[in-house]
């Protein structure tokens, strides 16, 4: 009863949420430019203009649009885009499985490396390794990404030719209709360069964090009455300790993980990655606003749904919290 007291509150306030990000995103939409420059060229009359902007809708007053939106997008209707002439939300859902596994590579990556290198960097403070680890998270911290995307293509792609600099390579099409490239070679050599470059931004972060919270941890009462109770060191520092480390880990970490998603952008964008952020650069570009809109929806969803099981799973690693209507 009380997962389910706790769903729906979430699911309220993620309706909320996303009325505010919908109505954000519909509100932009005629500053981005004329949508008929793109779907009439420039040889269309004006009048043929102007009929196409009353077939559209373009002309009503902007309640009257944001209504009609509103009305569909409950049912799942976002508008056709005016490129692709396919429902805008179906065209995001195609290249969504390349962000997805972009996402999980450079996920997988700074989780794997920044887990055991902020541990080391609390326990081991003044060794040289530490000190390497430290300066180079500084500067990791002070590159941008697109800056760490382009030295990857130019070194590894370009000088070394060891991996390939743009693309997503062979993929495969899995039963309920994605396209995959993590059941082939290629698709993997394709992944590792943006993976690194996307992982790039979070890494540095989450190592210092890390080591910052496992120091505060090492040096607590409840540390410190484990040490004198006669456990091992091993057990002090990765059950009593590394625990606890995790709570406000597991929290900058969901929303890390949603904010990746943000950043493929500027990543997929150095190496032609066929993604949603690529996509959605494109659909600046040629102003369809309603691939726009579609993408910002898609991606306030998603962020709604990383903070709702981030919150469910702090519940789950910190006792101390309980769910809505929980009994102390």
């Amino acid at each position: 009863m009380h997962i389910i007291a706790f769903l729906i509150r979430r699911a309220v306030q993620a309706v909320i949420v996303m009325f505010v990000i919908s109505l954000i995103g519909f509100s932009i939409q005629d500053n981005l430019g004329d949508p008929l420059r793109e779907l009439v060229g420039q040889s269309v009359s004006e009048a043929d203009r102007e009929a196409l902007r009353d077939e559209l809708g373009l002309n009503d007053p902007f309640l009257v649009q944001y209504a009609r939106f509103l009305g569909n997008a409950v049912q799942g209707d976002l508008g056709t885009s005016y490129f692709f002439k396919r429902p805008a939300l179906d065209v995001i859902l195609d290249k969504f499985p390349a962000t997805f596994e972009l996402v999980l590579g450079a996920t997988f990556i700074f989780v794997g490396l920044s887990i055991p290198g902020g541990i080391y960097c609390a326990i081991h403070r003044d060794s040289w390794l530490t000190r390497i680890i430290m300066t180079g998270s500084i500067i990791g911290i002070s590159v941008p990404v697109f800056l760490t995307a382009i030295m990857l293509v130019w070194l590894f792609g370009v000088e070394l030719g060891w991996l390939p600099a743009f693309g997503r390579g062979d993929t495969v099409e899995l039963p309920w209709g994605w396209d995959t490239g993590l059941l082939t070679l290629d698709g993997w050599a394709h992944l590792v360069l943006p993976s690194i470059a996307l992982s790039s931004i979070m890494l540095p972060l989450f190592i210092r964090l890390i080591r910052a919270e496992m120091m505060e941890t090492m040096g607590t009462d409840y540390v410190r009455f484990a040490r004198a109770k006669g456990l091992s060191t091993a057990r002090v520092r990765y059950v009593h300790a590394f625990r606890n480390t995790l709570l406000p880990v597991v929290t900058v970490g969901g929303l890390m993980i949603g904010t990746l998603i943000a950043y493929t952008i500027l990543t997929e964008t150095v190496f032609q990655w066929p993604g949603m952020g690529f996509l959605f650069l494109e659909a600046v570009n040629r102003v369809d606003t309603p691939l726009i809109i579609a993408y910002i929806i898609v991606v306030g969803l998603i962020f709604v749904v990383v903070n709702t099981i981030v919150d469910f799973v702090y519940t789950l690693i910190n006792p101390m919290v309980k769910l809505p209507g929980a009994k102390a």
